[in-house]
């Protein structure tokens, strides 16, 4: 019998193009249909493996999660940017392989970044999802968040509407 392992752990520069395939991945299966074509290509293009190495570089928090040595996601963190919300942490991204999600990696991701936010001493958490991201939108109230702000984000002048989801 053949054991499988599944890590979560702070990513590497040598994670970065692993990422960047995670990320155009997830981009893709999460928002077709939903920001327009040309947005959503020049936003994945935008992020290759240089800018995630780069990233990374930077003391960025980035966390990926490995199924048996292999990326099936990643979550980005920090400081909440939303002055208007009291929490002081904030999930930037978290994204999974569309043929990772669903069998809880994304439950254990969240979990890891939550406490990482937590070690760093910054109470409460944000996230931000469009709205027309039902599996995000689903995913987020699901594992407990509260809805409690409203936004708005423009891709190629398609005006999309964003819910922000707290936990104390």
């Amino acid at each position: 019998m053949k054991t499988v392992t599944i890590d979560i752990r702070r990513a590497d520069p040598s994670d970065a193009d692993a990422i960047a395939e995670v990320h155009a991945s997830a981009w893709q299966g999460a928002y077709a249909g939903i920001i327009p074509h040309r947005a959503l290509n020049n936003m994945i293009g935008r992020r290759g493996g240089n800018w995630w190495a780069n990233a990374i570089r930077r003391a960025a928090s980035v966390l990926v999660v490995e199924i048996g040595g292999d990326i099936a996601g990643y979550a980005t963190l920090g400081r909440n940017r939303a002055r208007d919300l009291p929490q002081q942490g904030e999930i930037y991204e978290l994204y999974l392989r569309p043929e990772c999600q669903g069998i809880g990696l994304g439950s254990r991701l969240f979990a890891a970044a939550r406490q990482k936010l937590s070690d760093h001493g910054l109470q409460g958490m944000v996230v931000w999802a469009l709205e027309d991201n039902g599996g995000a939108v689903s995913f987020y109230r699901g594992i407990g968040g509260r809805d409690v702000a409203e936004g708005v984000e423009v891709f190629d002048h398609k005006a999309l509407r964003k819910v922000a989801f707290v936990w104390e």
